[in-house]
């Protein structure tokens, strides 16, 4: 069996749109779960979202365990081995608190690359492969959350290329979001349930375009 873990924010953890409860989406409506359908019994899909996750900082709301690097290393040991890291992050970085441009964002994703591969969390120590998701550009109306993500929308749009940028620098594959998905309307940044759908089916394909042998 091969295994992936996903990596990312309250995308990955299924954050609702709507009144549900636990405002969770179930295994099967999320897209990891969409994901585990589609990929079959022949993988293990590994599923890490937290909301309000960052790609590398302290929120000073929220609180230090947001920061997606200080726990991606103990998250990696703890799954491994791994034949696929996906990282989903950067709308969280988006918050006018943090004053990220979108290529700082692009860096901070770069940087958990990088120590994935340090980490050497593969099969006999190797090097996993690698996917970089940029999450779909938020919405213009954000019902509310516009004043902690001033500014957001503009960056959001332009974090595909750069982390596509970053991607062809480090290596490893990349994926945009946007291109299949956008956020509900009912927050404009939270995935629906046919937004999940899309997703898991997409990145589906994706892993499967990668080529894997027929042997572990």
């Amino acid at each position: 069996m091969r295994s992936v873990l996903i990596y990312g924010d309250s995308n990955t953890f299924g954050q609702t749109t709507a009144d549900t409860p636990d405002d969770r989406y179930g295994p099967d409506e999320r897209w990891p779960g969409v994901l585990r359908v589609k990929l079959g019994t022949r993988w293990l899909v590994i599923e890490e979202g937290l909301s309000g996750r960052t790609t590398v900082s302290d929120d000073p709301i929220e609180g230090a365990d947001k920061n997606g690097r200080t726990y991606l290393r103990p998250c990696l040991t703890s799954h491994k081995p791994l034949d696929l890291v996906i990282i989903m992050l950067g709308t969280n970085d988006l918050k006018a608190r943090f004053n990220k441009s979108a290529s700082e964002i692009a860096m901070g994703v770069g940087a958990l690359v990088r120590d994935t591969i340090g980490m050497r969390v593969g099969r006999q120590q190797k090097v996993p492969e690698i996917m970089i998701v940029s999450p779909p550009p938020i919405l213009e109306d954000l019902r509310g959350w516009d004043a902690g993500f001033d500014g957001g929308r503009a960056k959001s749009l332009r974090l595909a290329s750069e982390y596509e940028r970053i991607a062809d620098q480090l290596e490893v594959h990349f994926f945009d979001a946007g291109k299949v998905v956008q956020p509900s309307a009912v927050d404009g940044f939270h995935l629906d349930r046919e937004g999940h759908a899309k997703l898991g089916a997409a990145i589906a394909e994706a892993i499967a375009d990668i080529g894997w042998p027929d042997e572990l």
